[in-house]
């Protein structure tokens, strides 16, 4: 017998996705009910991408291969050397698909990198990570720099880079966090992590309400250090140089180490590194 997918079952797909419900275990739960795999997989993956479609106006939203949620995404059909953004031509420099990365060359101006940098300087404090265990921030070992937060939109400088990156990836720029720039002094360095939240802490649920999970980062290069502060990604030997207006993005369609995401900011050996990073979430972030 064919089993109907329901307008309530789509809403509830989307009810768990915004919990912070990984896939596997939305899935599990259908199949719990007496769902076939296939069909409950099908029936996930189409509700999602549907959903995500209609929150960005008609944008891009591409799934990744093997399943997973609907992320942003570079769209790069006929490999192109470059985008144009409208404000900007970007260049394509990498692109890989697992885990989905894109290195990009001049996504910020000269002059837009100085701009970040001295808005940003007089808020800097010691930087904090996301406390996965209550929800709330706390100073960690594993990340020696300062930082600050823009609030979205709060500078024309910060609105433009902010519409540059939705049009980038298709995606709504009320879906991602406000802009976070970040300075590391010689020796300084922020060890491998990932960026998802872990949906086995108990301050999971918390963090997601104001957004849902992130689904992808973009981490731009606002100075051209010394020596060392490379972005590194140890799953698949990769380091990217930190260049100044250059740009690594890249995107997880689901809270688990199997995007091969695992990432850091590996030691300034010389000099110092100015970076501005740009998380997107699931749906928009209040």
């Amino acid at each position: 017998m064919r089993q109907s997918v329901t307008p309530e079952l789509r809403q509830w797909i989307i009810e768990q996705a915004q919990a912070g419900f990984a896939p596997e275990a939305v899935v599990e739960a259908m199949k719990a009910s007496g769902w076939d795999e296939t069909v409950a997989i099908e029936a996930l993956e189409t509700t999602l991408r549907d959903h995500l479609q209609g929150l960005s106006s008609g944008q891009s939203v591409q799934p990744l291969p093997g399943g997973g949620s609907p992320v942003p995404d570079v769209r790069l059909e006929g490999s192109p050397r470059e985008v144009d953004l409208g404000d900007r031509v970007v260049q394509i420099l990498v692109s890989l698909r697992q885990p989905r990365l894109v290195v990009l060359g001049n996504l910020l101006a000269q002059d837009e990198c100085d701009q970040l940098i001295e808005l940003a300087r007089p808020r800097m404090a010691r930087s904090m990570t996301v406390q996965t265990r209550t929800g709330g921030q706390e100073t960690n070992p594993d990340r020696t720099s300062n930082g600050m937060f823009f609030n979205r939109g709060e500078h024309p400088l910060v609105a433009a880079i902010e519409s540059r990156i939705a049009r980038l990836v298709g995606w709504p720029a009320s879906h991602g966090e406000g802009i976070q720039v970040l300075n590391y002094r010689e020796g300084a360095e922020y060890k491998p992590h990932y960026d998802y939240f872990d949906p086995a802490e108990p301050g999971t649920p918390t963090i997601l309400k104001r957004g849902g999970q992130r689904v992808a980062t973009l981490v731009m290069y606002l100075n051209d250090p010394a020596q060392g502060g490379g972005t590194t990604f140890p799953d698949i030997g990769l380091e990217v140089a930190p260049q100044k207006g250059n740009a690594v993005f890249f995107s997880y369609d689901r809270p688990h180490p199997s995007t091969r995401t695992l990432h850091g900011g590996a030691p300034v050996l010389a000099g110092e590194k100015w970076v501005a990073t740009k998380w997107l979430r699931q749906r928009e972030f209040n």
